[in-house]
């Protein structure tokens, strides 16, 4: 009968991931928020906490400078449980520098 093998005991360490540290030019950016809109435009708090994603990447103090609001209104309207007015969504929009598109559905 073989010998049992012992344990590898070097473990494995995990980090949280972070989405908004893989977003680093605009292009990423917008690419990040025009999945969000095409494949869950239902999902008010997926969108929401994507443009969240997209403003911590970009540095949540530059946006709140950017936008007149401070950064834990932003941290609060822009996370899963928030429910930013449209006025704070153009904001934010316009200080990370991408644009909504519409199209004929």
């Amino acid at each position: 009968m073989p010998k049992a093998t012992p344990r590898n005991p070097m473990k494995t360490k995990l980090v949280p991931y972070d989405v908004a540290d893989q977003l680093r030019t605009p292009g990423e950016m917008a690419a990040y928020l025009d999945a969000w809109l095409a494949e869950a435009p239902d999902d008010v708090a997926g969108i929401s906490r994507a443009l969240g994603d997209i403003a911590r990447a970009r540095g949540m103090a530059q946006v709140a400078r950017d936008t007149g609001l401070s950064r834990e209104s932003l941290y609060k309207a822009l996370s899963e449980d928030g429910n930013p007015s449209f006025a704070t969504v153009l904001k934010v929009i316009r200080s990370l520098g991408v644009r909504f598109h519409a199209d004929a559905a």
